[in-house]
């Protein structure tokens, strides 16, 4: 069996010029069950699939608190993103004892890709195997980021990571330009539809996803589970109605129409004086 002999550990550089040990950590996010998260100029929506091991285990939390303002959802190694997770939250807690005002979003997200950059420059060291979403506000608005287990950050107005993401990206890349006027229930609304695109067929239940809201005079809070499943069943139905509606609307145009050999006859007449 082939063994990669510039992966033993982090500092060792391949010819090629690549940390293997860093791109195994990103594999780490791709493998994690999908989480994803968008924002308008007034709210944040985390959202996650919650996948168990077995029929007989829970599920593990993939949507985090930080602080009133701040939260962050976690795709690849659960146990890597609740030390972050405990991190940032002590960050946020010793700025606020400190400067007695709540630490901004932007502040934090570079503290947190420090702390993550770090880890691949050290030998004695290994990358956190987590993709963070991390999502908040402050007195230049709403913002959501993702940190990377290279170090890197980015900051999108809708983005999702984990397990068959590129769905729930694709819904999302349709739909972007109407975030950032969007209500909060518009906004969990497309959340929930970009979930349902990464399970692939598998019937949306609440059981199966987590939904978390934060926005402007709202503290960080987790939707209950019924009435998640409240507005998955009212989601449901009004795509339910919308083809039945048009195919209602199409029944009499269709007893009106002329037999189809009628049909071809005045299409080829009409079609006669276009040709010459």
């Amino acid at each position: 069996m082939f063994r990669n002999q510039y992966d033993t550990d982090v500092t060792t550089w391949s010819p090629a010029g690549r940390l293997f040990q860093v791109e195994y950590a990103m594999e780490a996010v791709k493998q994690g069950s999908a989480a994803l998260g968008l924002r308008s100029k007034s709210h944040i929506v985390l959202a996650s699939v919650n996948k168990s091991q077995s029929d007989l285990s829970s599920h593990q939390r993939k949507i985090f608190k930080v602080d009133d303002h701040i939260a962050v959802a976690i795709a690849g190694l659960t146990a890597d993103g609740r030390v972050l997770s405990r991190y940032m939250r002590n960050e946020c807690i010793n700025y606020a004892f400190t400067y007695e005002s709540p630490l901004s979003v932007g502040r934090l997200v570079v503290q947190l890709a420090d702390k993550a950059q770090v880890c691949t420059q050290r030998s004695w060291k290994r990358p956190y195997g987590v993709g963070l979403l991390v999502g908040g506000l402050d007195e230049s608005g709403a913002h959501l980021y993702y940190n990377c287990p290279s170090g890197n950050y980015f900051e999108y107005q809708a983005f999702a990571i984990g397990s068959r993401s590129q769905a729930a990206k694709t819904y999302l890349e349709r739909k972007f330009e109407t975030f950032d006027n969007a209500s909060k229930d518009e906004l969990i609304k497309h959340a929930l539809f970009a979930i349902k695109e990464t399970l692939q067929g598998e019937k949306l239940k609440s059981s199966v996803c987590t939904v978390a809201v934060l926005g402007v005079g709202e503290p960080f809070y987790t939707l209950d589970q019924k009435v998640v499943q409240e507005l998955i069943d009212s989601f449901e139905i009004v795509e339910e109605e919308g083809p039945l509606a048009e195919e209602a609307g199409a029944a009499p145009e269709a007893e009106d129409a002329p037999p189809a050999a009628d049909q071809g006859t005045t299409a080829e007449q009409g079609a006669a004086p276009m040709e010459e």
